[in-house]
């Protein structure tokens, strides 16, 4: 497992007038606690600042700490690994979420040209990729799930039944996605694309949307089965039916944002705030241009991205 090295500071008053603020740092390195660094100045020469010379009595540092392994650090509540990954072309997000303890990792909406950097965090972080998993077919990028399964051939690929996409595994309405401790909860929210699914991780509060609902925004229906009115009633009845707190995580952004949450959207969101027939008439007047890559991606991604293999065989 890769070394793992993060700086934590604590500030210490002190009440001497020559040494002013001090600041105190912990390295946790590799889940150990090593000496305090020379972080502070004491006029031109450095000083080596220790809990026994800091004259504030509460100190954090006088507090016990404890020592903390890498996976623990990976969550807020230290028991589980979140990572948040960006693909810059077509500004897609792909998701890692595991346990710790089991090492049990699953993969959401893999990009192809991503596929050895996703692979790398797994390997270095220990885990066990289980299930690669799509939200969609989508259109603007060929998804990595075929490249993963020949590096990582455990793996498993999941979509939607209703993409009529090849996969090992057809998702429905309800089913349940198990990675050591932790699962994920299907629910089918269409209007983007007939096979467009939401990922539910009620222990955590999170539920990555796909296109289906995006940041102050939501996924368009000129294209792919596209249906406004049955986006609408997706996005209202399946995530907008969540617990106001639930952090909500897409697979696009086009703005930096990287989350946003369901009081949110409800309340902010441009187009899905609208009643349902404004909401039909706005998304007919976007006139959005044709997806760069809807001709490669989307016959790619309806046979798991092996479009290379299944080109060989004919």
């Amino acid at each position: 497992m890769a070394y793992f090295m993060q700086m934590r500071p604590f500030l210490c008053r002190t009440v001497t007038k020559y040494v002013g603020t001090l600041r105190c740092e912990i390295r946790l390195f590799s889940g150990t606690l090593s000496k305090l660094d020379p972080v502070s100045s004491l006029g031109t020469k450095k000083g080596y600042p220790s809990c026994k010379g800091c004259l504030e009595k509460n100190c954090k540092q006088n507090l016990k700490i404890k020592t903390r392994k890498m996976s623990a650090l990976a969550g807020r509540d230290n028991d589980y690994i979140f990572r948040q990954l960006l693909e810059y072309t077509s500004f897609t997000y792909t998701y890692i979420l595991a346990d710790p303890e089991s090492k049990e990792a699953i993969l959401i909406d893999p990009v192809i040209e991503m596929v050895n950097r996703d692979i790398k965090i797994i390997e270095d972080m220990g885990l066990n990729l289980k299930y690669a998993i799509n939200t969609h077919v989508h259109a603007d990028h060929v998804t990595g799930t075929g490249e993963i399964k020949k590096k990582i051939p455990s793996c498993k690929s999941m979509i939607s039944k209703y993409s009529n996409a090849k996969a090992d595994v057809q998702l429905s309405e309800g089913d349940k996605i198990k990675f050591g401790k932790f699962e994920l909860e299907v629910r089918s929210t269409p209007g983007h694309t007939d096979g467009c699914l939401t990922y539910v991780w009620h222990q955590k509060n999170m539920a990555f949307t796909g296109d289906a609902i995006l940041i102050r925004g939501c996924g368009r229906t000129d294209f792919q089965q596209g249906n406004s009115g049955r986006l609408y009633d997706s996005v209202h009845d399946q995530i907008f039916s969540l617990p106001p707190n639930f952090t909500l995580y897409p697979a696009h952004d086009y703005t930096g944002q990287t989350s946003t949450t369901v009081e949110e959207e409800k309340k902010l969101n441009p187009r899905l705030t609208k009643t349902k027939e404004e909401f039909i008439k706005i998304m007919k007047e976007l006139n959005l241009p044709y997806p760069k890559q809807i001709d490669r991606a989307v016959p790619a991604n309806m046979v798991c991205g092996m479009f290379e293999l299944q080109d060989a065989k004919k």
